[in-house]
């Protein structure tokens, strides 16, 4: 099925039947994704005394239970609530269409025992890949090599003056295939989602927050087949209350 965004006086067309998933699947049977010491996810039958919730066990249905941690477990896109005391649902803001994206890959650079996306490099990767219609979501892919050209196993952060440079491109929408935007252990500034939130320094109002209708997304995958460019991008997420919400980013490559 074909769709059209306008941008900037003309038609882009995307195929929705050949969107490129940019989530990581959430498995319990297997190695699973851990971020900040959390736990594994899990998946149990639901139980009574009548009914044991599997199949397998002589049930007439599989009903399970699911425990997971959204920030910490797979790929999820959050709101500024995250930061907040007041709540806000992070599904309810999400773009119902896709919107018009720009794909970029960046080198992270050494920055002490860290490695973080710059504003000079992402400020070069910008000027080579941004072409028209104007994005208002940007998905990060961040190449990271070591000296033997293998991946290293670093997780690089955003510095904050770098998500400046974002969001005064007039992004509101971020996809970032790390953990999270900022520094594991930050002694708790999140300077990153501050910026793009467009949160003061210290301040936990909602009301205070410059773009309440931002998100990021993170720990998603950037393929290979997703090439640096512009492109549009939609989510699937379910309407469950709360900052953050598993998601599942597509990615769709413009047609001639």
């Amino acid at each position: 099925m074909k769709a059209s965004l306008p941008a900037k006086g003309r038609e882009w067309r995307i195929d929705l039947d050949r969107p490129i998933d940019l989530s990581v699947p959430i498995s319990f049977d297997g190695p699973a994704l851990r971020h900040f010491a959390a736990p594994a996810p899990h998946s149990m039958p639901f139980e009574t005394r009548e009914f044991t919730g599997s199949v397998a066990s002589g049930a007439s249905c599989n009903c399970r239970t699911i425990t997971l941690t959204p920030h910490c477990n797979g790929t999820h896109t959050e709101c500024v609530a995250h930061l907040t005391l007041e709540p806000l649902d992070a599904w309810r803001i999400v773009p119902s269409a896709p919107v018009p994206a720009l794909a970029l890959s960046v080198a992270p650079v050494p920055v002490g025992e860290d490695l973080v996306v710059t504003r000079a490099a992402l400020e070069s990767a910008w000027a080579a890949g941004m072409k028209a219609p104007l994005p208002i979501a940007l998905i990060l892919r961040t190449v990271v090599r070591d000296a033997r050209g293998a991946r290293a196993p670093l997780s690089p952060w955003v510095a904050a003056d770098a998500v400046e440079f974002i969001v005064g491109q007039g992004i509101m929408h971020l996809v970032i295939d790390q953990p999270s935007l900022d520094r594991t252990h930050d002694a708790g500034r999140l300077a990153a989602h501050r910026v793009f939130f467009g949160l003061p320094a210290g301040s936990r109002r909602l009301a205070e927050a410059a773009r309440p209708r931002a998100t990021v997304t993170e720990y998603a995958s950037v393929p290979a087949v997703l090439p640096d460019g512009p492109c549009a991008l939609a989510w699937q997420v379910p309407a469950i209350a709360g900052d953050a919400v598993p998601s599942r980013p597509l990615a769709y490559r413009f047609e001639p």
